[in-house]
């Protein structure tokens, strides 16, 4: 919280924050629906964001992550449902009365006035006092880092500075929420992990709860209290980021996040076998509603050892002999896929070293993963998960 001199306090026993948001807000979306003629953008969508949370809409392109931001926004009105902040209704409230401040992709900054004046307009319109106008301004210059590009005009800044330009411009308002609409998709991949992680820190210090919409898995994770997955106008799942990956509730959350593989499995008697090779995995009362089964098991689960290391008779693990398809060497790790008998392509991620880098499409190896990290599903694109 705010010490009496208005600063916030940091861990280092520094104060450098001298804006705060004493108005964080909860978010609530109940049974909203977004309707483009006969196409259903959105389906029966719920959500809670408790407050101060950073919570991300994850999904592919045309999931409906970015329509439910411009929803909460105000940018369009929903055909069903409502969005509360607070506990109080905004969804029939235009998007200038709705306290909330959004970051967008293209960085939206005036190329006619200079980083001070970008970030002091929003202030203008609210009619905020010059003298006030003036400490935010610079007081959010300094929380992102901005201050010696003060009086330059746009076309003078990189990338990343004028993705920061925009975000200062959104939080000096004080908004009860901040949307962000994948801030970071224009940025080279370094200054997207270095300014993912000055985003995910300002936001902290602030205390802003935060809808952020992402299509980078990576990112999600990265940053998220609450990662929320979307496919088709649908939630599939929101969580915590570790519950989503270790535990997702479909195979396309487990598809989506992360990479994973798929293998078929026969479902005999509650008895869960791996079709490749036979080898019983696990017991299952509960019968797949589309009649097919896969097991999934992370890439870096798989152990990969050479076909002349003889196999062990611990029940635990579950050994798969693959042919090597192709071998990609990429710095701190090395892929190695391989072909099972029955045809699937499998992934398995270790550490290089000079024996995996030098194996060839003719080698046999085989992949060892411990039992209870194969989780199950229908075979279907959001097949349930079977327990």
């Amino acid at each position: 919280s705010l010490d009496p001199s208005g600063l916030w306090p940091q861990k280092d026993g520094s104060h450098i924050l001298k804006i705060g948001f004493n108005n964080m807000a909860t978010v609530k979306v109940a049974g909203l629906q977004k309707l483009y003629g006969s196409v259903v953008a959105l389906s029966d969508i719920n959500i809670d964001v408790p407050s101060g949370t950073f919570f991300t809409l994850l999904g592919p392109s045309g999931c409906g992550k970015t329509t439910l931001l411009r929803a909460i926004a105000g940018f369009h009105s929903q055909s069903a449902g409502d969005i509360f902040v607070d506990g109080q209704s905004i969804g029939d409230l235009p998007a200038h009365r709705r306290d909330v401040a959004m970051v967008f992709q293209d960085y939206a900054v005036f190329p006619h006035m200079s980083v001070k004046d970008n970030i002091a307009f929003g202030l203008k319109q609210r009619k905020v006092r010059a003298t006030e106008i003036r400490t935010r301004v610079d007081d959010v210059i300094d929380v992102v880092q901005l201050g010696k590009f003060a009086d330059r005009m746009p076309h003078e800044l990189s990338g990343g500075q004028q993705q920061r330009v925009g975000l200062a411009r959104a939080i000096v308002v004080q908004p009860k929420v901040l949307l962000m609409d994948e801030p970071l998709s224009n940025l080279d991949a370094k200054l997207r992990v270095e300014l993912r992680a000055e985003l995910r820190r300002i936001q902290q210090d602030l205390g802003v709860t935060t809808i952020y919409v992402t299509h980078d898995q990576e990112e999600a994770l990265a940053m998220s209290d609450v990662v929320c997955v979307m496919e088709g106008g649908i939630i599939q799942q929101a969580a915590p980021p570790f519950e989503v990956y270790n535990q997702p509730s479909n195979r396309f959350v487990a598809s989506f996040v992360g990479s994973n593989n798929f293998m078929h499995v026969d479902h005999n008697d509650a008895k869960l076998t791996l079709r490749s090779t036979g080898d019983f995995i696990a017991e299952s009362t509960q019968a797949p509603k589309s009649g097919s089964i896969v097991g999934a098991v992370r890439p870096e689960d798989l152990e990969i050892l050479p076909s002349s290391v003889p196999l062990d008779d611990d029940n635990s693990t579950l050994s798969v002999p693959v042919q090597i398809q192709e071998v990609s060497y990429v710095g701190r790790e090395i892929e190695v896929f391989g072909r099972t008998s029955n045809g699937e392509v499998i992934k398995a991620i270790g550490r290089p070293n000079a024996e995996l880098i030098s194996l060839t499409t003719s080698d046999q190896v085989v992949f060892k993963a411990q039992k209870g990290k194969v989780l199950f599903f229908e075979d279907e694109h959001v097949g349930e998960r079977i327990q």
